[in-house]
């Protein structure tokens, strides 16, 4: 079996769930029913590290937000996918629309809905405050919670396997 170094070196893709992954998974809403997420700032910049050197990331969320829109093409996200409740469809749609092999792809989640698509995927990564069921079945289980740096930190575990992570920190000592 490839050890995660290895399955990391082989991604050029990264899907990224939303709710408890790149949020904390907490959900607010006014009393208009409008609802309103925080996302971390060193995630965001991680996402764009990424497009930097050379790297596709995508999401699928089983829930449907403008916000998580707005963000997610704020950071240069383009394949966003919004709705998928099962979200095997939308990680077929996309393996179509990129010609990648599902090898080719890590998925970080946190819960059971995120199962299906990380059974598929070279990498499966969970973050640490996901469901222990989803940890028992992850190659890697971050060190950081959903929200809170854990999207940064896959970013760098993969920078790292391609070989190109410590270029990248020290080009901004330039």
């Amino acid at each position: 079996m490839n050890s995660c170094h290895d399955k990391a070196r082989a991604v050029q893709l990264v899907i990224f769930d939303i709710d408890g992954v790149l949020t904390s998974g907490t959900l607010f809403f006014d009393n208009n029913g409008e609802e309103y997420k925080a996302f971390n700032s060193l995630d965001g910049h991680g996402l764009r590290m990424l497009f930097e050197c050379g790297l596709q990331a995508a999401v699928i969320t089983g829930r449907k937000s403008d916000l998580v829109k707005h963000r997610m093409q704020d950071l240069g996200v383009t394949a966003i996918y919004q709705g998928y409740r099962d979200k095997r469809p939308a990680f077929d749609e996309l393996l179509q629309e990129t010609g990648l092999k599902p090898e080719q792809i890590a998925y970080v989640g946190d819960d059971v809905i995120d199962l299906p698509v990380m059974k598929k995927v070279g990498l499966a990564i969970a973050v640490q405050n996901a469901h222990d069921f989803v940890k028992q079945h992850a190659d890697y289980v971050t060190r950081k919670g959903g929200g809170h740096g854990a999207a940064r930190e896959v970013v760098e575990m993969i920078l790292d396997a391609h070989g190109l992570l410590d270029d990248k920190l020290n080009s901004y000592l330039e």
